[in-house]
């Protein structure tokens, strides 16, 4: 991947919204994302992302994240393939599998 990104952040309170979707999008989980112009991406994530460090547009260095889901081969098995998002383009994440739950203590 491109050591460029289209935006780049330094705020301490966009970093931090970039790592609560971090957060919410753990390895194997299958999610819905709802983009800032309206788009719906649907999808597997590869992938738990991580914030990493980029060079924007005017040169400047701050924080952006990728995540790369992979469309399921039960919806379109002719077209499966990877999709990259840039997570600070993410409004919502709704997850559609049940996510973990936590195991029962031992003995209940």
């Amino acid at each position: 991947m491109s050591r460029n990104a289209p935006r780049i952040h330094t705020e301490p309170s966009a970093i931090a919204r970039l790592q609560e979707r971090i957060d919410l999008l753990p390895g194997g989980a299958h999610v819905s994302l709802l983009m800032d112009d309206g788009e719906e991406i649907e999808g597997i994530v590869v992938a738990r992302p991580s914030a990493q460090l980029f060079f924007g547009p005017d040169g400047s260095e701050g924080t952006n994240a990728t995540v790369r889901l992979v469309q399921p081969a039960m919806y379109q098995p002719e077209s499966v393939a990877n999709t990259d998002v840039w997570l600070d383009r993410i409004v919502l994440v709704r997850r559609l599998d049940p996510e973990a739950q936590p195991a029962p203590a031992p003995g209940h």
